[in-house]
């Protein structure tokens, strides 16, 4: 998306990435645009869009993800500071919307034991039927040709335990920095 998040009459360039960046460009001058600034999410994004959202006065950028999730960041400041010896006191709107997140949380902590509940319950009963629960998965196999190495990208909307590689060729695995896999290689048997 293009909007002017920084405040300073010109657009910006929003890139949201597979790799879960999110990047804002300047075009300061002609030539090419400079990384302004930048942060990670957990999981690729999907979508990427900029405006005032959630208070006047304040632009955000909204990212969507590949599991659906809706992450905003905001140019409104986290935190105010108060002169010495001051205490700083929250506005009415502040504590007010403190304490509807407070009960969300509270209701979705009890939905969540009820439907663990209902859950045991079910799976203890003598007609329950167990079944694979299906879901998608999000996979890129892309070439780096800085290195002549491919690099796969699985995604899902679930814990991955496992990940089996079969080759019918010997292959090399490279670790790269956000890696969170243990490699463990075995031989098979040629037939």
């Amino acid at each position: 998306d293009s909007f002017d998040i920084l405040g300073d009459g010109v657009k910006e360039l929003l890139v949201g990435r597979d790799d879960g960046m999110i990047e804002i460009y300047t075009f300061e001058n002609a030539d090419e645009p400079v990384l302004r600034h930048d942060y990670a999410l957990s999981e690729s994004v999907a979508s990427i869009q900029g405006g005032c959202v959630g208070k006047d006065g304040y632009d955000e950028i909204l990212a969507a993800t590949y599991s659906g999730w809706l992450t905003g960041l905001t140019t409104e400041p986290v935190h105010r500071e108060g002169g010495s010896g001051e205490e700083l006191k929250l506005s009415q709107e502040m504590q007010n919307k403190i304490s509807s997140l407070r009960n969300e949380l509270e209701h979705l902590q009890m939905k969540v034991l009820q439907e663990r509940e209902k859950y045991q319950q079910s799976s203890q009963s003598s007609t329950a039927v167990s079944s694979v629960p299906t879901f998608s998965v999000n996979e890129k196999f892309t070439l780096n040709k800085d290195d002549a190495s491919y690099s796969l990208i699985l995604e899902v909307q679930t814990a991955i335990d496992n990940v089996l590689v079969q080759s019918d060729v010997p292959i090399d695995l490279l670790d790269v920095d956000k890696n969170s896999a243990v490699v463990s290689f075995s031989s098979c048997d040629s037939e």
